[in-house]
């Protein structure tokens, strides 16, 4: 870590030296950009006398010994440009940011000016007999007279001619109208001054109407005199300014992107120090030390409660543990003695903290005797973090960081179908964030989203599975990826999900079988040893039995298995086997975990099953930093933020604008699970009592869809300037809906985990919910649940209901309409609160490390 920080600094330092080599360069461009104006200014007075002595002479030359004075002038300029621009370009070069900005500013200018450049090589068209210039040649400052002919051209018996000109690909475009010649042939003249800037001219002509002359689309092109000379020039100089304009755009919006990111990072910060604040004291009923937080090299003291445990009613407690994750050679098995702690009774041990400490590991049992009884927190042991540890080099001793490869069939935002990808991607940030390693490995599928990835390459594939699958590597929102693709062709079929409807003869099942297989062997051949492999739902499920059976003895030893439910309604005899063969399983929150804990799947493992609620990204959920909104808003804005949010969501779903009425989205798929038979009760009783109701979902099943677009053609007609369905998938209007609504309405009839209420809450939109699942663990009602709020370091934060009948409903929605109607400021209030609570994946991410801990115990 120390080197980490050393090498980081000497990074920062590096930079610091290369952007103040930077500036002084830039200064030195900017004399040589002054330098280019003095020049062109002289130029210009050289031009103005050539002019006047033009007049004088009433001829279309100027002296030898003039053009050669503009000719040297113009070579001295293109000297001092070209270093300037050398030095700008090895400059950037040596700073990576500086090196694209410098590309990106060349690219842009070589692309204006290649049209340009194609016409230094004289006039086109060519032809003497269709039009001419005198000087042939023309110079800058001076008079070009065009001659046009338009015989047997499109314009050919026109009586009036007009000639559009500019310059350097149409700068400055004007137009005059054509003398006819006096002679007998068909020619009409114009004379025009020729730019100081240019270095080609451009014309057509037109009968000052519709009818145009312009070569057949490719216009008439002149060249000026010293054409590429001049065009370099333009060139360098537009370079180097366009350089400096990226750069300086650059450089604000990275000051613009840290204050941001120190914001985040801070509030980050203090969410997670929160967390583990609510932690500790949830475990205090259980146990606490003093002092609260552990000193390598010191004494300390454990106070326990066994009463409370699974040792309820033990007449001896002794706890039995070591240091650094079980690894530490001390180790400890110690009788407790029984005290008075404020009134009750407590078990207490006194013990010394090894120097080189990181971690204190222990559990409790009521005796040495064979058969007796533990307290191992449900197989997850206690662990308390120790500071200050060192080694006997005095180096600090840290938790050594785990690799952990998720093998999935989704990852947002790449291949996301559902909440699964969300997860994936979220937790593996969140993880990560913790100092530890992930990857991700997933099928590449045809339908990827690759402009998504970044530095997509191939890697070594291997031969398996009787063929060739190809490996790639890429980065997806800051997470290492691989991505398997077989010569079979299971994942060119243009879905993720859907092969057992098509006429070929392969089934969602098969495909992802075989990859959960063919993602173990790249383990293997790549010489991976990871820590956890973590497989999610039935799609992966079989990566824990293949593990065991067919590779941890065979070279790919190390690893342990973690296997998450997110929805136990599909795959349930290969979520049985994952359960059976994984050494640590878990769902989606801890309810939904109570829910399912009877199902034959599950039932038989309980003592290793765990429910941990889901978060969401902060940093992708952020009504501060939301590209879909119109305007951004914090806490402190919160009312004027959504005011103005609500504003464009009802222009969009083309409704009034009701400021003062309760307006109520709801964002979802309309199947059973999601409860749309209260949806659309809930729908016309929100009408009912005066408020606005805009909908966003689809459903998989036609007749559903049905059902719904005839419920919104009945809306248009009754209900038009209060109710709008949106009846298919939008992302940005999803942004828009859970930042423009009051409320959001989540009556499902059962949710793992849900999303939609987490992401509301984060726009400040109160949830109204059915008590299931994630549901119940993450709103607590406004009137009834002060109580389990607190107990999460929460207040309430929005309306609860039981039951699946339309009256059930009612309770929870009525009194959230109520609120609105009837103390605004406290809906307000609420709504605040809502954006204060703390479902980042902070806390998660924590229990996820010790869940990934004790499934190596």
């Amino acid at each position: 870590a120390e080197a980490e920080a050393q090498a980081a600094a000497a990074q920062a330092e590096a930079e610091a030296a290369a952007a103040a080599e930077m500036e002084a360069k830039a200064k030195a461009v900017a004399e040589a950009e002054a330098k280019v104006k003095a020049a062109a200014v002289a130029e210009a007075k050289l031009q103005a006398l050539a002019a006047e002595e033009l007049a004088k002479s009433q001829k279309n030359t100027v002296s030898t010994l003039e053009l050669d004075e503009e000719l040297r002038m113009e070579q001295e300029l293109s000297a001092e440009l070209q270093v300037a621009y050398d030095e700008a370009k090895e400059l950037a070069a040596a700073i990576p940011m500086a090196a694209k900005d410098w590309e990106i500013a060349t690219n842009e200018v070589s692309a204006k000016f290649s049209g340009i450049s194609r016409h230094l090589d004289g006039s086109t068209p060519s032809d003497a007999n269709l039009w001419s210039l005198e000087p042939a040649v023309p110079v800058v400052g001076m008079p070009v007279t065009v001659r046009y002919c338009p015989t047997n051209r499109v314009l050919h018996g026109q009586n009036t001619i007009v000639m559009h000109y500019g310059s350097n690909d149409w700068t400055g475009a004007e137009q005059v109208r054509m003398e006819k010649s006096t002679g007998a042939d068909d020619t009409f003249i114009a004379t025009v001054d020729v730019p100081a800037t240019a270095a080609v001219m451009d014309f057509v002509f037109s009968d000052g109407g519709a009818i145009y002359d312009n070569a057949d689309r490719a216009d008439f092109h002149a060249p000026v005199r010293n054409a590429s000379q001049k065009l370099e020039i333009a060139r360098m100089s537009s370079v180097l300014q366009r350089f400096q304009e990226i750069t300086t755009a650059r450089h604000a919006k990275e000051k613009a992107d840290k204050i941001k990111k120190d914001k985040r990072d801070k509030a980050k910060a203090e969410a997670k120090a929160k967390a583990q604040a609510v932690t500790l004291k949830q475990q205090e009923h259980v146990l606490f030390t003093e002092p609260g937080q552990l000193e390598a090299g010191k004494i300390m003291k454990l106070f326990y409660n066994p009463n409370n445990t699974s040792l309820k009613g033990s007449e001896r407690v002794f706890i039995v543990g070591s240091w650094n994750r079980w690894s530490h050679e001390k180790t400890f098995k110690l009788p407790m003695t029984e005290v008075l702690v404020k009134g009750e009774k407590r078990m207490e041990v006194e013990l010394n903290i090894p120097t080189d400490a990181y971690m204190m590991d222990f559990v409790f049992s009521n005796g040495n005797h064979e058969g007796a009884h533990y307290d191992n927190r449900n197989n997850m042991d206690y662990h308390i973090p120790v500071i200050g540890g060192k080694d006997e080099k005095g180096v600090a001793v840290v938790e050594k960081p785990l690799h952990v490869v998720s093998v999935s069939v989704e990852m947002a935002p790449i291949a996301k179908v559902g909440g699964l990808g969300d997860v994936v991607t979220s937790l593996g940030l969140a993880v990560q964030a913790e100092g530890h390693k992930v990857e991700v490995v997933l099928p590449k599928y045809d339908v990827l989203k690759y402009d998504l990835i970044e530095d997509l390459k191939e890697e070594e594939g291997f031969q398996w599975g009787g063929c060739y699958n190809h490996v790639f590597s890429g980065t997806v929102e800051g997470v290492k990826t691989y991505f398997i693709d077989p010569d079979n062709g299971m994942f060119k079929v243009g879905m993720i999900y859907g092969t057992d409807y098509l006429e070929i003869p392969l089934t969602d099942a098969e495909r992802f079988g075989y990859f959960s297989r063919a993602a173990l062997e790249w383990m293997l051949q790549s010489g991976r040893q990871p820590d956890i492999i973590h497989c999610h739902d039935w799609q992966t499920a079989p990566v824990a039995k293949v593990y065991w059976e067919d590779y941890h003895n065979y070279g790919l030893g190390n690893p342990r298995v973690v296997f998450t439910i997110h929805n136990l309604d599909f795959g349930q005899s290969l979520i049985r086997e994952a359960m059976d063969y994984s050494q640590i399983g878990t769902t989606v929150s801890r309810s939904y975990a109570q829910e399912i804990s009877g199902h034959d799947s599950i039932s038989h493992q309980l003592q290793k099953f765990h429910g941990v609620v889901n978060g969401i990204d902060p940093d992708i959920w952020d009504p501060a930093n939301d590209k879909c909104l119109p305007v951004s808003y914090e806490i402190d804005t919160v009312a004027e933020g959504k005011a103005a949010c609500r504003a464009a969501l009802c222009s969009r779903s083309n409704i009034s604008n009701k400021s003062d009425v309760p307006l109520i989205g709801v964002v979802t798929r309309l199947t059973h699970q999601k409860g749309i038979h209260l949806i659309k009760h809930a729908i016309f009783k929100a009408l009912e009592r005066g408020c606005q109701v805009v909908l966003l979902g689809s459903a998989p099943d036609p007749n559903v869809q049905r059902e719904f677009e005839d419920m919104a053609n009945a809306l248009k007609q009754n209900h038009f300037n209060d109710a709008a369905l949106h009846l298919y998938f939008d992302e940005p209007l999803s942004h828009l809906i859970y930042a423009g609504s009051d409320m959001i309405l989540v009556p499902s009839m059962f949710e793992p985990c849900g999303l939609s209420q987490l992401i509301a809450m984060r726009y400040g939109t109160v949830p109204v919910v059915r008590r299931t699942g994630g549901l119940a663990d993450t709103v607590f009602d406004y009137d009834h649940d002060h109580a389990k709020a607190e107990w999460e370091g929460m207040t309430p934060n929005g309306f609860q209901f039981d039951g699946t009948e339309a009256h059930d409903i009612d309770y929870a929605l009525n009194r959230a309409i109520d609120l609105f109607y009837n103390d605004r400021e406290k809906f307000h209030a609420l709504q605040a609160n809502c954006m204060s609570c703390d479902f980042s994946w902070n806390r998660p991410a924590l229990d996820y490390i010790e869940l990934y801990h004790a499934a190596r115990k």
